[in-house]
């Protein structure tokens, strides 16, 4: 997944002002206790980011 299509899919499901705050604020266990900033800034694939962040926020099969 490219990183436009990740930020595009977190603008979608937290609205485009939301997205960044929640990447840069919320500490998520599924990304080893990082952000998605921190996660994605260690090299984590976007699209493992996006599963986790899809399974801790409980997104919907169908916006996934």
């Amino acid at each position: 997944m490219r990183l436009t299509v990740f930020w595009q899919r977190m603008a979608n499901h937290f609205g485009a002002a939301y997205a960044d705050s929640f990447a840069r604020d919320h500490v998520m266990s599924e990304l080893g206790g990082r952000t998605v900033h921190e996660a994605l800034d260690a090299g984590w694939n976007a699209k493992d980011v996006w599963r986790a962040v899809c399974r801790a926020m409980e997104i919907p099969d169908d916006r996934r």
